[in-house]
C-alpha cells in the first residue's frame, strides 16, 4: 500500500507539506499546481513552489516531492517539466482535475477532461521531454459534467506513457460535495495496466478501507483528511492515533517555523486549526481563543497554556 499526500492549492504549501510529512509517513507528496501558459518559467518560480528541490527533491522528513503542472499547451508543459527535472524533481505530475472556475475558464484542470486527444498529447509530450528514469503521472476526476469519459481519458493517459494515474472519485460538477463515488474508479482501474491511486473523501481509517474495497485500489491519495488528522496516514498503516498533547506539540512547532512572513505563517496556522476543529472539540475551543490573534508570541502563549492544562489531566 502506497499513501500519497495530495496537492491542494492554497493549503499544502511547503510549510504544510513539511509539517505533515514530519508527522506521518507518506510515500511521496505532490506540489500545488504550477500554472503554465505558453512560456518557459524562470527557475526561481519553480523553486518558490517547490523549495524542496534545493534539498534533493525531498521534504525535511525525507519524503519525495513530485512537481505538478497545470495547463493546456503540450510543448510549454513539456519544456517546463524538463526544466523541473533538471532542477532535481524526482517525478512530474499533470493536473487534469482542478475544478476551480477560474482555472477551467482558462482551459486548465478538469475542463480538459472533455478533450481526450489533448490530454493524450500533453502526457506524451511531457513523457518525451523528461528523462526516462523520472516518472510522469497524472491526476484526473471522473469527468467534467458526468463520468462518461473516465475510461477513455484514463486509457489515453496510459497510452501516452504515464507511470500511474490518480483518480479523484467525483466529477467537476460534483466539486467537493460528498459523497465520493469510489466504486466508479473500479472499472477504470480494472481496465488499466498501470497502477491507479484512489482519492476523495478519505477522512478516517474506515473511509480508507471502504475506498480500497469499492475502488479496487490499494494505493490512496489523502487530501483534506490528512490536514484535519495529521496522523491519518500512520493510522491507516495501523499505528495509534496522536493524543491532544501531541497535536499541541505539533502546533507549537508549526508556529515557530522560521519564516520571513510571520503574518502568512499565523494565517496558515489558523486555517489549519480551523480544520483540526472538525476532528476535535479541544481544537474548536482553542480556535475561539486564537482566531483574532496576529502575533506569534500571543499564539504561542495560548498554545503553551493549553498544553500545560492538558498535562494536568493526563
Amino acid at each position: 500500500m502506497r499513501l500519497v499526500l495530495a496537492p491542494m492549492e492554497g493549503l499544502t504549501d511547503p510549510l504544510m507539506r513539511d509539517m505533515l510529512t514530519r508527522t506521518a509517513h507518506y510515500d511521496w507528496c505532490v506540489s500545488e499546481f504550477i500554472r503554465v501558459t505558453h512560456l518557459l518559467l524562470p527557475a526561481h518560480v519553480i523553486y518558490r513552489y517547490c523549495p524542496e528541490l534545493h534539498t534533493d527533491g525531498k521534504t525535511a522528513a525525507g519524503t519525495p516531492l513530485h512537481v505538478q503542472f497545470l495547463g493546456n499547451d503540450p510543448i510549454a508543459l513539456a519544456d517546463n517539466a524538463a526544466l523541473a527535472a533538471s532542477l532535481g524533481a524526482p517525478a512530474i505530475d499533470l493536473n487534469f482535475g482542478c475544478p476551480a472556475k477560474t482555472v477551467n475558464r482558462h482551459r486548465g484542470g478538469a475542463v480538459l477532461l472533455n478533450e481526450t486527444e489533448l490530454i493524450h498529447q500533453i502526457v506524451a509530450e511531457v513523457r518525451r521531454a523528461v528523462p526516462p528514469d523520472i516518472p510522469v503521472s497524472a491526476k484526473m476526476r471522473l469527468g467534467y459534467e458526468d463520468d462518461l469519459p473516465a475510461l477513455d481519458n484514463a486509457l489515453a493517459i496510459e497510452a501516452a506513457g504515464a507511470s500511474w494515474l490518480t483518480i479523484h472519485a467525483r466529477t467537476k460538477t460534483d466539486g467537493y460535495t460528498p459523497p465520493a463515488y469510489w466504486e466508479k474508479i473500479a472499472p477504470v482501474s480494472a481496465a488499466l495496466r498501470i497502477p491507479v491511486i484512489a482519492n476523495g473523501e478519505i477522512w478516517t481509517v474506515a473511509d480508507a478501507q471502504r475506498c480500497q474495497q469499492q475502488s479496487g485500489c490499494e494505493d490512496l491519495m489523502l487530501g483534506r483528511g490528512a490536514v484535519t488528522s495529521p496522523d491519518l496516514a500512520d493510522c491507516i498503516r495501523g499505528k495509534p492515533a496522536l493524543d491532544w498533547d501531541a497535536l499541541l506539540a505539533l502546533q507549537l512547532a508549526f508556529i515557530h517555523t522560521p519564516t520571513d512572513n510571520e503574518t502568512g505563517l499565523i494565517s496558515r496556522y489558523k486555517q489549519w486549526l480551523g480544520m483540526l476543529s472538525q476532528r476535535s472539540e479541544a481544537a474548536a475551543q482553542l480556535w475561539q481563543q486564537v482566531k483574532r490573534l496576529r502575533q506569534r508570541q500571543e499564539v504561542h502563549a495560548i498554545l503553551q497554556q493549553a498544553r500545560d492544562t492538558a498535562k494536568l489531566y493526563r
